[in-house]
């Protein structure tokens, strides 16, 4: 009957690295690799797990130990210094790192589990101290300010204020939005057409009561001249556009 070993659960591949230098008390800079990694594979056949990103850590640094120990087997690399390489610096600089931070891991648990013992007592202060507020000195406050230097400050800051309101502007009233009607000036204009065989462009604009209503007039002027119902002509420039309606009816004014 086999007898069943629990394993220990190790963070990572470098931390199972590292268990396995401190078990067989090997120097980290001269870590022995064949028989690390016979150890190390030795683990990984052992492990059961069904989480396979955490699997895959570990047999990528069963493929380096591999890698690393192929290349102990062939000549040392030389590098542009003319010293020799070791195939085993890149992991034992990484174990390093991780070791140091292993270890910085430990120190903030310790910290913070000895915080966890500390207690503080609250603020306990006797009703005079805690309603105490230190007297404030009028004088040194206000120190070479008097009232003819208020004044001028008060002044400053209203004429600042009166900057800013533009002079132009601010004349201006409410500006109200004239309701004019468009079908209503169609009808008037049409009518007026009706009744005038010929007419002053200038006179009509004339009878109207604001710019709206001027500008709406124009407008339906232009859209009469486009159906084809008035035609219009001007002798000379800067002359008077004469108006012509097609549709005239009677000699009767609107």
């Amino acid at each position: 009957m086999a007898i069943p070993v629990k394993l220990e659960v190790f963070e990572g591949p470098l931390d199972l690295l590292l268990h396995l230098i401190d078990k067989n008390k090997v120097d980290i800079y001269d870590i022995p690799i064949v028989e690390i990694t016979q150890q190390y594979m030795d683990y990984i056949k052992q492990m059961e797990t069904e989480d396979m990103n955490v699997m895959s850590e570990f047999l990528v640094m069963a493929a380096t130990l591999i890698d690393i120990k192929c290349r102990m087997l062939l000549p040392k690399e030389v590098n542009e210094d003319g010293e020799e390489e070791d195939p085993r610096a890149e992991l034992v600089q990484k174990l390093l790192e991780y070791k140091m931070f292993k270890y910085m891991s430990y120190e903030l648990r310790d910290r913070l589990v000895d915080a966890e013992k500390n207690f503080y007592r609250s603020q306990q202060l006797p009703e005079e101290v805690a309603a105490y507020r230190q007297p404030v000195d009028y004088k040194e406050l206000i120190g070479d300010m008097n009232l003819a230097r208020l004044n001028d400050i008060f002044k400053a800051m209203l004429k600042r204020q009166v900057d800013k309101i533009d002079p132009i502007r601010s004349s201006y009233g409410n500006i109200e939005k004239d309701e004019v009607d468009m079908d209503e000036r169609s009808l008037y204009v049409e009518a007026y057409a009706r009744s005038h065989r010929r007419f002053s462009f200038r006179g009509l604009l004339e009878r109207q009561n604001g710019k709206m209503q001027i500008i709406v007039t124009f407008l339906v002027i232009l859209e009469l001249m486009k159906m084809g119902k008035i035609i219009i002509s001007q002798e000379n420039i800067f002359d008077d556009i004469l108006i012509e309606s097609n549709m005239y009816e009677c000699a009767k004014e609107v």
